[in-house]
């Protein structure tokens, strides 16, 4: 009669750990978000007040300087015409980044969503809020690479968060492979079968 109740509270505990990591995940994914904005924002703001648009201050030679700038569209000023649809794909990736904070179970994919979805946040508020107007901002670029583009911070956020996303998936499906190897190895001992060649 006491093994139930035993088994019952065992189970509650277990999920009641389960339920409070995924809170820790998320609210770190979303801290590390909101730090990204306020970052984001504070450098923008401070290129602003600082920086004259369209001049460049060197920084390393002609491979990296500051250069203020305002972009209507994505990455090397592609889609200009379009900001209302970057606007739009800027609050999806948000929303999408907040639903997978929440999903989360590894520290690795917290990082890289809360700093994704900072990004994409801080970018939706440059569409929406900044001029000429709501859904036709212009995001503010500082961050001049030599002669190919003129980024901020939430670009190179993005860059590298999708370089660790990339990693992790491959650490990921590398750990699949290893295990589905140890798996079939295992199987073959257990029946008394010779290791596959993998020389044939």
């Amino acid at each position: 009669m006491t093994r139930r109740p035993r088994a019952r509270a065992n189970q509650d505990s277990a999920e009641g750990v389960r339920r409070g990591g995924r809170w820790r995940f998320a609210v770190t994914a979303l801290l590390l978000g909101g730090l990204v904005v306020l970052v984001d924002q504070w450098t923008k703001s401070w290129a602003e007040s600082t920086l004259i648009e369209g001049e460049r201050t060197p920084l390393v030679g002609s491979l990296f300087g500051l250069q203020l700038a305002y972009n209507p569209g994505a990455a090397f000023s592609f889609g200009e015409g379009f900001t209302w649809v970057f606007a739009l794909v800027s609050v999806a990736a948000v929303v999408v980044a907040t639903v997978f904070a929440f999903r989360v179970r590894q520290l690795g994919w917290t990082l890289v969503v809360g700093a994704l979805g900072g990004a994409a946040a801080s970018h939706a508020s440059d569409r929406l809020f900044r001029e000429p107007g709501f859904g036709r901002g212009h995001v503010v670029d500082f961050l001049a690479y030599g002669n190919l583009f003129i980024g901020n911070f939430a670009d190179f956020v993005i860059v590298t968060g999708a370089v660790a996303g990339a990693l992790l998936m491959w650490r990921e499906e590398r750990a699949r492979e290893q295990a589905s190897t140890t798996t079939i190895l295992r199987r073959r001992i257990a029946e008394n079968l010779p290791p596959e060649d993998d020389t044939r």
